[in-house]
């Protein structure tokens, strides 16, 4: 499943914070790789219910790799270079929201951006390929897809939610409670460091994508009982250790009930798209 034989690869799934490892059964890792955008890391290929499936951990292995650092562009582009067509992220998220409790589901439907200096886009000149695009992204997840994670989570009988906005800031540190307050007034639910700018990169690359959130803390809140909710890196493992058999499950059966051959409406021009992904190193 190199560069050499393309299309094998179905899906695409990126593990955030805490969830470094997936089950694909008969794997094989595929070493790291040069790209036009620096390395793309090491990518493991294997089967979920007979669909072929790529996993790479967000954050590298021990999670090395702060938010602000991780190399966005290169792990999706070598991901969509094996052939993958739906992207399935997974992210540890602060829940804004009094409805949002630790350990709930949640299918990011929006976003607003507060990151700052993080390489947002293939098209920025650097390298030639197809002059300046401008994204149509308004809706940055696929809502077909969400719909179909949402039936399949509710039926396992998870607590989910179908969908929420999530305000990206740069990390590596939680918000400030002033920040937190900020963030609610804008209508944000969720409070994550990393989604963007995976999903606009991702829509770039003709990815269908479907986010799988999982809140881990009340960001700044304390909650309403004596027990500590707020967000500490500590609290955000211990729930993300919890969920980790739940979250591989919800995986699973998300990519078990995607019809084969599922593909988005196009954003860019598919000579666009196939000019970005053929860009060699």
């Amino acid at each position: 499943m190199t560069d050499a034989q393309p299309g094998r690869i179905e899906f695409a799934v990126i593990g955030g914070s805490g969830f470094e490892a997936l089950d694909l059964g008969d794997r094989r890792v595929l070493p790291a790789s040069d790209s036009p955008w620096g390395v793309v890391p090491e990518i493991v290929v294997g089967r979920l219910h007979g669909r072929a499936v790529a996993f790479a951990p967000r954050h590298g292995a021990g999670h090395r790799v702060p938010p602000h650092r991780v190399n966005a562009r290169a792990l999706l582009w070598g991901l969509r270079r094996l052939g993958a067509r739906v992207l399935l992220s997974t992210n540890a998220v602060g829940g804004l929201a009094s409805s949002l409790a630790p350990g709930d589901f949640v299918l990011t439907d929006q976003l607003i951006d507060r990151t700052h200096g993080r390489a947002d886009t293939y098209f920025d000149g650097d390298i030639e390929i197809a002059g300046v695009q401008h994204l149509p992204f308004a809706e940055p997840y696929d809502r077909h897809l969400r719909e179909i994670a949402f039936r399949v989570l509710r039926d396992q009988g998870e607590r989910v939610h179908p969908a929420g906005t999530s305000v990206v800031v740069q990390g590596p540190r939680f918000a400030t409670a002033a920040e937190a307050d900020w963030h609610r007034a804008m209508g944000a639910a969720l409070v994550n460091m990393t989604q963007l700018p995976e999903a606009a990169l991702a829509a770039e690359l003709g990815f269908a994508h479907v986010n799988l959130a999982i809140v881990t803390d009340t960001d700044t809140e304390h909650g309403e009982t004596e027990d500590d909710t707020s967000a500490t890196a500590e609290r955000v493992f211990a729930v993300m250790a919890q969920a980790q058999p739940r979250l591989s499950a919800a995986v699973a059966a998300i990519i078990a009930a995607i019809p084969p051959g599922y593909e988005p409406p196009e954003r860019l021009a598919p000579q666009v798209v196939a000019a970005l992904i053929g860009a060699r190193a």
